[in-house]
């Protein structure tokens, strides 16, 4: 079963991939096991720059394996020992200091779009349909699932994509904000390619600080003395200074990662 979650580095990047392609990549709880265990290995890398998620064959995912439900959530007690599962995978992959770049093709429903919003940036083929139709077998998103979501693109917006439960096209996706951009199904990959060595190119110090900054600010309370001065000592950043050395002398720089 491991090999239904397939992780591989090329040099500084690592790609996940959701691989049941004769299912769509439907996660079934093994799947979201391995997924969680893959997010943690990843977590504990230091020579980490970018993550790439993407579905094996011609799907993201097209959300969980509902023939299991009978047994796997059957009860209040196994529907948390699930989610918990779930959750845990969900935010590891969310709480990854590195940025990580989700490439969408084909369906993105139910636990395919969770996945999906959880990456940084969510390039998406023309193609593609997104949705969260759990209305129609009478499943519920459970709170640290929804709270993403309606982080993401709103309250109202929210409840739109889970009360009529319908499926979509990658434009409407990007109007609701679930998506960076939308490319040509013959371009996604490359776009892809192109978006992650642009990130693989910037310093490693910016883009961690930039994510955990972002995400403190979700948080209503105001910010602390020593929050404020974190951001202003990243001039004292080894990639600050390898940045504005080579700017200076026009040459491209080369960032340490600290």
């Amino acid at each position: 079963m491991q090999d239904a979650v397939l992780l591989t580095r090329d040099g500084p990047v690592a790609t996940i991939a959701l691989n049941r392609p004769d299912r769509l990549n439907a996660l079934d709880l093994a799947m979201w096991r391995r997924l969680g265990e893959a997010v943690a290995e990843l977590g504990r890398a230091t020579d980490l720059r970018c993550v790439r998620v993407t579905g094996s064959g011609e799907a993201f995912a097209a959300g969980a394996d509902l023939a299991e439900f009978p047994t796997r959530r059957a009860s209040r007690a196994d529907a948390e020992v699930y989610g918990t599962v779930m959750v845990t995978a969900l935010h590891g992959l969310r709480d990854l200091a590195v940025p990580t770049v989700a490439e969408i093709r084909g369906p993105c429903i139910g636990a395919g779009l969770e996945i999906a919003i959880m990456c940084d940036l969510r390039l998406a083929a023309a193609s593609s349909r997104f949705g969260v139709p759990i209305q129609r077998v009478g499943v519920v998103m459970p709170y640290p699932e929804l709270a993403e979501l309606i982080g993401l693109v709103g309250r109202a917006t929210a409840l739109e994509i889970l009360l009529e439960g319908r499926v979509f096209d990658a434009a409407e996706a990007a109007r609701k904000g679930l998506v960076t951009r939308v490319l040509p199904d013959a371009e996604l990959a490359s776009e892809t390619v192109a978006a992650i060595a642009r990130i693989v190119g910037g310093a490693p110090t910016a883009h961690r600080l930039h994510k955990k900054f972002a995400r403190r600010l979700l948080d209503p309370r105001p910010l602390g003395r020593e929050e404020l001065a974190e951001c202003y000592g990243a001039v004292e950043s080894g990639d600050y200074r390898a940045g504005i050395e080579a700017f200076l002398a026009k040459r491209k720089p080369v960032f340490p990662g600290r």
